[in-house]
């Protein structure tokens, strides 16, 4: 959450264009919206927070992430995955 809210502070534009490329992408967003998802994330990375809670929390990011790709054209499948993610990040 405190991720998310950070992103979304500091980098609305760049994860507003993100969503909207994963939404209008269903099958292929992992490729479509490559580029969108590094711009968001460099913009995130200028951070201090999110630098805490990407190093605290690389673990689960990094099993939200395996299971995006293996579940391109159903992420409903990870939620587990975004539970545990932000769970951690609530405690950073």
């Amino acid at each position: 959450q405190a991720a998310l809210e950070i992103t979304a502070r500091y980098c609305r534009s760049e994860m507003e264009q993100y969503g909207r490329c994963v939404a209008a992408s269903p099958a292929s967003w992992q490729r479509d919206c490559h580029r969108l998802r590094l711009s968001m994330s460099r913009c995130a990375a200028a951070h201090p927070i999110v630098r805490q809670i990407r190093q605290d929390c690389a673990e689960p990011f990094a099993a939200f992430e395996q299971c995006l790709k293996e579940n391109q054209a159903a992420v409903v499948n990870c939620s587990d995955h975004v539970n545990a993610f932000l769970l951690c990040a609530d405690q950073v």
